[in-house]
């Protein structure tokens, strides 16, 4: 599996219940229709461990079968039309493609 993983803040004027709700509501709606896209992890974060890590509100992980399919992802209509949904947010994010190594299945 390769993984474009996306950690997240909210705007500013949003509660993280507004945010959240439309994470996984109006914007999940655009990210499920990716191409090639083969799973879609998300983590609502509700404690922060240590001080360096308050501020942020979520981490989606999506899944893809390679590199090259999370690569047309990023290119396609879709993965626009969601980068033009978050507009001019002011969130913050953090966003990063790397492969996935599972090292214990449960």
């Amino acid at each position: 599996m390769y993984n474009l993983v996306l950690l997240a803040a909210r705007p500013p004027e949003w509660t993280h219940e507004r945010f959240i709700a439309w994470w996984r509501g109006e914007h999940a709606e655009l990210a499920l229709t990716l191409p090639g896209l083969r799973s879609w992890r998300h983590t609502d974060i509700d404690t922060a461990l240590e001080p360096r890590s308050e501020g942020w509100d979520g981490v989606s992980v999506l899944g893809f079968d390679t590199a090259e399919d999370a690569r047309k992802a990023l290119d396609s209509p879709q993965w626009a039309a969601a980068v033009a949904q978050v507009g001019d947010m002011r969130g913050r994010r953090i966003a990063v493609l790397g492969g996935e190594m599972e090292r214990y299945p449960g």
